[in-house]
């Protein structure tokens, strides 16, 4: 394993797609790094939901001591017994090892975020990004690692444009960067966003999700007609499904008590309360299914990403009117 990876990380925050990137990024390093890239294992399991034993034994020393990376979900709400075993792995990591633990800095186990950056951990700030200034460096980041210097206005048009969501703000980036091969200006922005205000990805799955079928078809084929990304389309049908799984599983509670606990805003909790009565467990499941499913697709999965969208559609009005 290569001297420069650190043998634990503390990935901070609840920011799905940064921490996805800091997941990769470690596994990436460690795997570079290995005389075999391929034969680098990488286990991961919610360690809120693990049993002593089982944490017990996949943090236990290999024989062998082969590189391998070990990634904890939910930390934060892993009871005494696990903390107990990951503190003691996190003290001395066994040979060959790459702990990364994923904590939100919340949940019954607030604790043990502190007490692994004491233990050394080389921390991966991924905390939600409430701010504008915060989305605005965010965009800055996307552009320049994409090898383009974006100016104020370019960056603003985008954020106006595309709106707050990190994934869609990251593929829209991506994708201006390849279409106008570096040469962003707001004209170009504008040239490739022009109408998208008018109809979303959001907007698209917003009447999905509700099961206004014809209008939900409509607007994806306006979507279509228009350019908007296949992937921004996509990733907004995905968040509206996951967030309903998120808040209908969370209860009919007070929204502003239950935004904070869920890590999101009142009003999205209240309208997501609102659409979890056309849905059942079963078909907001099969819909989390559906989902995944596209995201593969309009990722190279599929051959016609398009036909992908509209059979995605089609099969998540068809859960919710069986709902």
């Amino acid at each position: 394993m290569a001297d420069s990876i650190a043998p634990l990380h503390l990935v901070l925050g609840e920011e799905e797609l940064l921490i996805e990137r800091a997941i990769a990024e470690i596994t990436g390093r460690v795997r570079a790094g290995a005389p075999d890239p391929d034969a680098v294992p990488v286990d991961r399991l919610r360690a809120g939901d693990a049993s002593t034993a089982e944490l017990a034994e996949l943090l236990s020393p290999s024989l062998f001591a082969e590189d391998r990376v070990i990634v904890l979900d939910s930390a934060a709400e892993a009871g005494k017994e696990a903390v107990a075993v990951i503190t003691a792995a996190a003290a001395d990591p066994p040979p060959g090892v790459v702990l990364v633990v994923l904590h939100s800095g919340g949940g019954r186990a607030k604790a043990l975020a502190p007490a692994l950056q004491k233990a050394g951990a080389a921390v991966h700030n991924c905390a939600k990004l409430t701010k504008a200034a915060e989305r605005v460096e965010f965009v800055r980041g996307e552009f320049r690692a994409a090898g383009i210097k974006a100016s104020g206005d370019v960056v603003q048009v985008v954020l106006e444009a595309v709106g707050s969501d990190l994934r869609e703000l990251a593929a829209a980036c991506s994708q201006l960067a390849a279409d106008t091969g570096g040469k962003l200006d707001v004209a170009a922005v504008h040239r490739y966003y022009s109408g998208k205000a008018e109809v979303s990805g959001f907007d698209v799955a917003e009447l999905a999700v509700a099961g206004d079928r014809p209008a939900a078809m409509e607007a994806l084929r306006w979507a279509n007609d228009r350019g908007v990304p296949h992937v921004l389309l996509a990733d907004a049908l995905a968040d509206s499904v996951h967030t309903i799984a998120k808040v209908g599983s969370a209860g009919r509670g007070d929204p502003f008590k239950l935004a904070s606990e869920l890590g999101m805003p009142p009003w999205k909790v209240k309208k997501a309360q609102q659409q979890a009565r056309g849905w059942t467990s079963a078909t907001i499941g099969s819909a989390l299914q559906v989902v995944a499913t596209l995201n593969a697709d309009v990722k190279g999965g599929a051959a016609d990403s398009s036909y992908a969208l509209e059979y995605a559609l089609t099969k998540i009005l068809d859960l919710h009117a069986a709902g």
